[in-house]
């Protein structure tokens, strides 16, 4: 049995126990119906007392939450002949130019068509560092994100890679159509993001000590009336952190349908074209790119 307490903050109050507790502990629970059953079960107490799961958590109450193993759904990831585009692969590392439209990894409501399950058909044992459902994934890209994502074939190179992201030593490069005509050739966004206290697959600009420091370099390609191609450099790797910086600056990203206009492109319109990281066993520097979708090429 598992232990786990959780003290819920200002900013969550008001939120429904059940869809707090599949927000905040998402990487180990696998479904907000998992954790319905936990509190129906009982396992689920706030301030000592067993409550509902439609219950409104309020800023400063203790959740304490046990978590029996055998509770676990059946975890093994099926494999699935997906086609992928394979850009490097070693006995460490595999590089993924990934689709739009593809998830990276199971989840809740979603447990087919990853590209975990087509990682595990195509190369069978990866890192197992991040648990049975994420096996080899080190970072993500959002679903409607295309580009290019790193694997681990074993664990050794997982750690690594890791630090390598925690120390922000590994360089990102997206490519962006963002709405409207950006002013500057250049520029850095600096703002904090934080949880949405509403919905919680989005995330919010917060004012600063409120939330997690993110920063953004951006360097225009080309404009129009309408529109204008960026490239994007990352310096930190928040969750939504490109859509939000941009939206942030008056300039969402096209066919963003959380923070922008999901009707004004046929897709969300953020590819990761390069990605630059030490080799996890060899040292050596390496650079990673790959080519814009065809849906991109008429605007750079």
């Amino acid at each position: 049995m598992s232990h786990h307490t959780l003290q819920v903050s200002d900013e969550d109050s008001g939120a429904r126990l059940d869809v707090y507790i599949t927000r905040i502990l998402g990487e180990i629970v696998p479904s907000r119906m998992f954790v319905k059953r936990l509190i129906d079960a009982g396992q689920v107490h706030v301030a000592g007392k067993p409550v509902k799961a439609q219950h409104k958590v309020k800023g400063g109450e203790q959740i304490d939450i046990e978590i029996d193993p055998q509770d676990y759904p059946d975890e093994r990831i099926k494999p699935e002949a997906i086609p992928l585009d394979i850009i490097y692969d070693d006995d460490d590392v595999i590089a993924v130019n990934k689709p739009s439209g593809m998830t990276v990894h199971p989840a809740s409501g979603n447990f087919g068509g990853t590209l975990v399950n087509a990682l595990v058909h195509h190369f069978g044992t990866l890192s197992d560092v991040n648990g049975a459902r994420r096996p080899g994934i080190v970072h993500r890209l959002d679903r409607e994100t295309s580009g290019i994502i790193l694997v681990a074939r074993n664990n050794m190179a997982h750690a690594r890679l890791a630090r390598q992201f925690e120390k922000h030593t590994i360089e990102k490069k997206y490519i962006a159509l963002v709405e409207g005509e950006v002013q500057f050739d250049e520029g850095v966004v600096e703002a904090c993001i934080g949880r949405h206290a509403k919905y919680h697959d989005m995330r919010k600009i917060v004012p600063p000590g409120e939330g997690k420091t993110a920063v953004t370099y951006y360097t225009v390609i080309r404009r129009s009336r309408s529109m204008t191609t960026v490239a994007l450099f990352p310096e930190t790797g928040r969750t939504h952190q490109l859509r939000l910086h941009m939206h942030h600056i008056g300039h969402s990203i096209m066919g963003d349908e959380n923070y922008g206009n999901r009707g004004n492109f046929s897709r969300l319109a953020l590819h990761a074209q390069a990605i630059f990281f030490t080799h996890p066993r060899t040292g050596k520097a390496l650079e990673v790119s790959v080519p814009l979708p065809p849906e991109f090429l008429p605007f750079v």
